[in-house]
């Protein structure tokens, strides 16, 4: 399923973009700073960016220039300002669509199409992820660990995904706790920590596969 990532900080148009984009069948994700963006966009991997302009932390230029240094993501800027300067600044550091609030949520869904299309029908990373003895299908929620199937709560699967993504990479504390989006709102990192416990646990002989980097994050530890 195509993920799209609405950085928004007022909740309300936040919310109400969320809701015309999963009636139209995408799925999203949401973050009201520019600091969680740019986390969420790193755990989530998400085929769109929806970027309002004025966000606490770092603002939607500065969290596009970021993202634009590593990434040719597809990105959709939101603003309040119409100042043709913000359009060209906006434009010059490759977000591909401006709209300018206040705006109709259905003309959003479909510029959200229309540049999918022209980024030639760009969709989310395969959701089937194999790293060592682990297959990690996130779209069905379901693991296995040397063809046993693991019962697993969601959370545990989508930490698993973004771990599964680059075994051997070590991913923080702070992205892993950003790939669980809105299912554990208003936790701290200390939930990974707990979630983490419980996969070793159910992983048995295979616990050693969850590599700790003290003082960082965790890794899959897989040859």
């Amino acid at each position: 399923m195509t993920t799209i990532l609405i950085v928004e900080d007022e909740a309300r148009l936040a919310q109400i973009l969320e809701d015309y984009l999963r009636r139209e069948g995408f799925q999203t994700e949401r973050a009201a700073t520019g600091t969680r963006a740019l986390q969420l966009w790193r755990a989530a991997r998400p085929a769109l960016m929806l970027l309002d302009l004025m966000l606490p932390e770092l603002d939607g230029l500065e969290v596009a220039r970021r993202v634009r240094a590593e990434s040719d993501l597809p990105i959709i800027m939101l603003t309040a300002r119409d100042e043709e300067v913000d359009r060209l600044v906006g434009l010059g550091i490759g977000a591909d669509d401006y709209v300018v609030k206040p705006y109709s949520p259905r003309e959003v869904v479909a510029r959200v199409k229309a540049v999918l299309r022209r980024a030639g029908g760009q969709i989310s990373p395969p959701s089937v992820l194999h790293a060592g003895p682990l297959r990690v299908d996130a779209a069905s929620y379901q693991v296995q660990l040397d063809g046993q199937a693991l019962d697993l709560t969601a959370a545990e699967v989508r930490l698993l995904a973004l771990l599964a993504r680059e075994p051997g990479a070590v991913r923080t504390r702070a992205e892993l706790l950003a790939a669980l989006g809105g299912l554990e709102r208003g936790t701290d990192e200390r939930t990974v920590d707990a979630h983490v416990k419980n996969l070793r646990r159910k992983f048995g002989a295979g616990e050693g596969l969850l590599d700790t980097v003290r003082g960082v994050g965790y890794r899959l530890k897989v040859t």
